[in-house]
């Protein structure tokens, strides 16, 4: 009891002695304990809200993109061109793996309600799209085929637009909003989704018919092209193999010769959610080496 009381006081002298490299050892201490937790709780808080955003996204959803093409030798970017539309989509629902198709285009648009305005994305869709992407209604229904084969002016609206738009509690299902002027019923509010892994506020939208939107509010140059396609997949472990059909299917109706690259780009849910957890394990090892380095630096100090 004596020698570890002795021990306690002599240690304590040491300190007194050096009190800056004291200091400057327990502090590297504290900041490497503290950046050790830091690191598990982040990882997992991560890995936590990677998994809900690519929940959130929808199930064994493929996603394809107009890609980019060669035109008079010059080489255009995403979206630079036309090379994706509505009966590509549809000849990929033939594919036997493929449980649903579904197609959009997008622009941002102001809406209006009364006297409340709000600058929004206006999604034109067709309802393949909402069910692949897991949307679901927390007041009124989605719109129909029959609305959408006949252009219908009718709107589904997100939760930040019925937020924005209308009064607290107030049921935004049958009112109407203007979108360039032109009235829309409201048919339906969609549940929130929040924000994906890019901060981006899901429930910032608005969707109508994918007709509609071709017809009365965007207009085209070439009917039928969509800004993204989009399937659904019976299994994950199907991904893979309906990705190189869905290349093979494009290519030959795109008559692209072998030499030439693809122009359009195919993504899936697996590819999409493998980069969002490389990205939060960086994190992870980021914090682990400030960790370790105040570690470090504690240890030599108390030496």
């Amino acid at each position: 009891m004596n020698f570890l009381l002795m021990t306690v006081l002599v240690a304590f002298r040491v300190l007194g002695r050096h009190r800056m490299r004291s200091a400057l050892t327990m502090l590297g201490i504290i900041i490497g304990v503290g950046a050790v937790i830091a690191m598990v709780s982040i990882g997992e808080g991560a890995k936590a809200a990677v998994q809900a955003q690519i929940a959130s996204f929808g199930t064994n959803v493929i996603v394809i993109l107009p890609g980019a093409m060669t035109v008079s030798g010059v080489r255009t970017g995403h979206g630079g061109a036309v090379t994706l539309t509505v009966a590509d989509i549809e000849e990929l629902k033939k594919i036997p793996a493929v449980t649903e198709v579904g197609w959009a285009r997008r622009d941002a648009m102001q809406v209006v309600h009364e006297k409340k305005n709000w600058f929004t994305t206006i999604n034109g869709v067709s309802p393949g799209y909402l069910i692949i992407r897991g949307w679901s209604i927390v007041s009124g229904d989605f719109f129909t085929q029959t609305e959408s084969d006949s252009a219908a002016k009718v709107v589904l609206l997100g939760n930040t637009i019925v937020k924005n738009l209308f009064e607290p509690g107030e049921d935004p299902v049958g009112a109407t909003i203007r979108i360039k002027n032109i009235p829309f019923k409201v048919v339906g509010a969609l549940d929130a989704k929040g924000y994906d892994t890019r901060g981006a506020d899901q429930d910032d939208v608005v969707f109508i018919p994918f007709t509609t939107a071709e017809r009365k509010i965007m207009g085209t140059k070439f009917l039928g092209s969509i800004g993204a396609g989009f399937l659904s997949a019976e299994s994950p472990e199907q991904m893979s193999q309906i990705v190189e059909e869905v290349k093979r299917i494009l290519r030959q109706r795109h008559k692209l010769r072998p030499a030439q690259d693809d122009d359009f780009t195919v993504r899936n849910q697996i590819d999409i959610a493998k980069v969002q957890e490389g990205t939060s394990e960086s994190m992870t090892l980021l914090l682990l080496a400030v960790a370790s380095i105040s570690l470090l630096v504690g240890g030599i100090g108390i030496m």
